[in-house]
């Protein structure tokens, strides 16, 4: 049987790896998401639903950007949330622009999928990131 533990890890693996079906198979059908607000790509606010979550803040973040999290620490607390920190790395797509921009991640795990998520980021990072170098145009 897989621990909260291992099913947060499992999302870490599948994001990294671009699989958008295997995110889709750890969440749950009850799947609540809130995302830092200001996020791009209209990304940032609060969702309901694994479909509303994979369109509107997974796939059109990497629309966007060619990006993953990095998972630096793990921590369970006693009601069971797991707390990530860590980075996100990529490039924005339309400018070919890095960035690196620190996250905490709140997950909740019911019935052995993902539940909950609560996002944190600094997003002045990923909106540097879209935009155009100086000089570059």
């Amino acid at each position: 049987m897989n621990t909260a533990l291992d099913v947060v890890q499992g999302f870490y693996a599948a994001a990294q790896a671009a699989d958008g079906v295997a995110i889709a198979r750890l969440l749950h059908p009850d799947f609540e998401a809130r995302t830092a607000p200001g996020m791009p790509c209209g990304a940032g606010g609060a969702f309901h639903g694994p479909q509303e979550a994979l369109l509107r803040v997974w796939g059109a973040v990497y629309a966007d950007f060619d990006t993953a999290p990095y998972a630096e620490t793990w921590a369970q607390t006693t009601d069971g949330t797991v707390v990530v920190t860590g980075h996100y790395r990529g490039t924005a797509r339309a400018t070919g622009r890095g960035y690196e921009a620190e996250f905490v991640h709140l997950w909740r795990v019911t019935d052995g999928r993902l539940s909950w998520l609560h996002q944190y980021t600094d997003t002045a990072h990923w909106h540097r990131a879209l935009t155009p170098a100086l000089g570059s145009g």
